[in-house]
């Protein structure tokens, strides 16, 4: 079998940067230990800067370094970008259930009067007009949804309050 030619040797090459600059790292874990999360007896931790943001602060700290060498330290380091988890149970009003309570005995008295009960779910007001969503779908490749650059709200169209009526017989 005919032995390869190299045009470089072995260990050629552009070294790495933390390989020169030996305080890159060091610096990176810094700018994220304030916003780092995660179980402090688990080998992962998570951030809410972007790797862009990330990358000008080291380039404002001096370090010569790209969104790519970031990106790679970050994994090194086993950080992952994550959103968050709707996990802590905030405390109840003390008067919760009297209100529920409350709402029963007259929607019990109105029904024995043979009138109208409905029931009112309100949902968080949302904007109304092209924003971005979370998640994707299905489309033509190269044609994307286009959507504001901003989420500020369309004086013309507003916020709207979805909602759901229910009524009880």
């Amino acid at each position: 079998m005919a032995e390869k030619k190299r045009i470089r040797e072995v260990g050629g090459g552009r070294k790495r940067t933390t390989d020169w600059d030996l305080t890159l790292k060091s610096d990176l874990d810094a700018l994220l230990e304030p916003f780092a999360a995660g179980d402090p007896c688990s080998p992962l931790r998570w951030t809410c800067k972007s790797i862009a943001a990330l990358t000008l602060e080291l380039i404002y700290k001096g370090h010569k370094t790209s969104t790519r060498m970031v990106h790679e330290l970050l994994y090194e380091m086993r950080y992952t970008m994550q959103s968050n988890r709707k996990c802590k149970e905030s405390g109840s009003h003390p008067d919760r259930n009297d209100q529920f309570l409350f709402i029963n005995d007259q929607v019990k008295a109105f029904q024995n009067e043979c009138a109208p009960v409905i029931s009112v779910d309100t949902k968080k007001k949302e904007l109304v007009g092209l924003f971005a969503n979370k998640g994707s779908t299905w489309r033509p490749q190269g044609c994307p949804e286009e959507v504001s650059t901003h989420d500020f709200m369309d004086p013309e169209n507003g916020r709207a309050a979805p909602y759901g009526i229910y009524g009880l017989c």
